[in-house]
């Protein structure tokens, strides 16, 4: 989970390793440019990113409308995939990513977790999460959705997805989450067994609670394969939760790809991340279309 010992940690990482200190997001294709993650690069894409589609839309839930950005290729119909921002909201570089999972031929909705009390983009590109006054913009928005909320929206975004010609129905939904929204994807996996099919949680806290709906406790209700991917220092402050993860998958008999990334600090997979590791990030990525690949198919 993102907060104030997180970005202390990033801080020191990053003068270890003497790189400069740069603000969150100092611009989605500028990072790009440097980064050698964007779509052309990746050779295993089916799609060039002109060969796709993308458009605004509202989904609506019991509570509201999801603002989202929808993207898909032009021709045909695809898995879908909801794609979950971390706690900074949909940004520039959210649907970047959003984009280069499209071109590997997936119909992926880039959906806002905040829509209930702010539509779109929360954080300017230049404020980062440790800034004065962060947690204060982002805190009433983030206490406005717990896990019922989250069951609620997976629930209203799957329906979505599945009237949509562009999302093959035969096939699996994916759920991508990153820090706070890491734990959602098993929370939708569990609530929508019979269609989400691939959670992939990057650098999530709060995946083990002491809570009796904690998202470990919610794995014996899942169908597919999960990929959880734990940033080094999220370890280092939780060590037992990996152990605790693995034996849950294990007893259930559900298969998982559960792995600390060594050097990756929470925030390592995002384009735009202070914390991204290149690397590592593209590895993460490698993995979890492997895994799309392996378990959204017809």
């Amino acid at each position: 989970m993102c907060d104030e010992t997180t970005e202390r940690e990033l801080d020191e990482h990053l003068k270890q390793k003497a790189l400069t200190r740069r603000g969150f997001a100092a611009g989605a294709s500028a990072v790009l440019a440097t980064t050698g993650l964007s779509a052309t690069a990746l050779a295993s894409t089916k799609y060039a990113e002109s060969d796709l589609i993308e458009t605004p839309v509202s989904v609506p839930t019991p509570d509201g409308e999801v603002d989202a950005i929808f993207i898909h290729p032009q021709e045909g119909a695809h898995a879908g995939v909801i794609f979950w921002p971390d706690i900074h909201g949909v940004r520039p570089g959210h649907y970047e990513m959003a984009r280069m999972l499209a071109t590997h031929g997936y119909s992926v909705l880039a959906a806002n977790p905040y829509y209930r009390t702010h539509k779109g983009q929360l954080f300017a590109d230049d404020m980062r999460f440790g800034d004065p006054g962060a947690w204060e913009l982002v805190e009433p928005h983030y206490n406005s959705f717990s896990p019922q909320t989250i069951v609620t929206d997976a629930k209203a975004i799957v329906s979505w997805l599945d009237g949509q010609n562009a999302v093959d129905t035969a096939r699996g939904i994916g759920v991508v989450g990153f820090c706070m929204t890491g734990s959602w994807t098993v929370r939708a996996a569990a609530a929508v067994p019979g269609r989400v099919k691939a959670p992939c949680s990057f650098h999530s806290g709060r995946l083990v609670t002491d809570a009796e709906d904690s998202p470990h406790r919610l794995v014996p209700q899942i169908n597919g394969g999960v990929l959880i991917a734990i940033a080094e220092n999220d370890h280092n402050r939780q060590p037992e939760a990996k152990d605790t993860l693995i034996a849950a998958f294990a007893d259930a008999g559900v298969p998982a790809e559960i792995e600390v990334y060594d050097d990756a600090l929470h925030g390592w997979v995002p384009i735009d991340s202070r914390a991204y590791n290149e690397k590592q990030s593209k590895r993460a990525w490698s993995r979890m279309i492997a895994l799309f690949d392996g378990q959204l198919s017809s």
